[in-house]
C-alpha cells in the first residue's frame, strides 16, 4: 500500500474513533466511510498494472484487430488463429493501442487465442471466438479494467 493511502486511511480512522468518543451514531458512520475507502483502495490497488487485450474481426473479415483495453502495456504477446494455422508474435502494445493483422483471404469463423504478460512478468491468456455473422463480443457492462484476481485462469 502506499504512503499517501496509509496517511488516508490513518487520517479516517483517527477520525472514526475522536467520533466514537462524541457518540457512538457518529462513529459507526465514521467506520462505514472507513471501510469504504479501506476497499476503495483495495480494489484500486488491485487493478492497477493489469492489460486486458481485445481481439475482434474487421468488418470486411479480412483482418484481425488487437486492442489493448487494459491500464498497463501487455508484452510479448502471442496469438493463435484457429483452425487457419495462423500463429504470431507482437513485441508489445500500449494502452489504448491498436494492432492489425491482415490475412489473406476472408475469415468467416476463428477462435483466437491471445497470451501475454504485463511489465511484471505476470501471464495471462484470453480465448476469443469470433465470427463474421455474430455480434460483437465487446459487453458495454464489463468493467473498464479488469478486477479481482480470482478471474485470472491459472497455467
Amino acid at each position: 500500500m502506499q504512503k499517501n493511502h496509509k496517511i488516508l486511511l490513518g487520517a479516517a480512522l483517527i477520525v472514526c474513533l475522536g467520533l466514537f468518543v462524541i457518540d457512538i451514531l457518529a462513529g459507526l458512520a465514521g467506520l462505514i466511510v472507513f471501510a469504504a475507502l479501506l476497499m476503495s483502495v483495495m480494489v484500486m490497488e488491485d487493478s492497477l498494472g493489469r492489460p486486458s487485450i481485445l481481439a475482434t474481426l474487421q468488418d470486411d473479415s479480412k483482418s484481425l484487430k488487437l486492442r489493448n483495453r487494459g491500464n498497463a502495456p501487455a508484452q510479448d504477446i502471442h496469438v493463435t488463429v484457429i483452425p487457419y494455422n495462423i500463429e504470431f508474435d507482437i513485441p508489445g502494445l500500449q494502452v489504448e493501442e491498436n494492432f492489425f493483422y491482415p490475412f489473406e483471404t476472408m475469415v468467416p469463423q476463428a477462435k483466437v487465442v491471445v497470451t501475454y504478460q504485463n511489465e511484471q512478468g505476470t501471464r495471462f491468456s484470453k480465448t476469443f471466438v469470433l465470427s463474421a455473422l455474430d455480434k460483437d463480443e465487446d459487453d458495454l457492462l464489463k468493467p473498464a479494467f479488469p478486477m479481482f484476481s480470482w478471474k485470472e485462469k491459472e497455467d
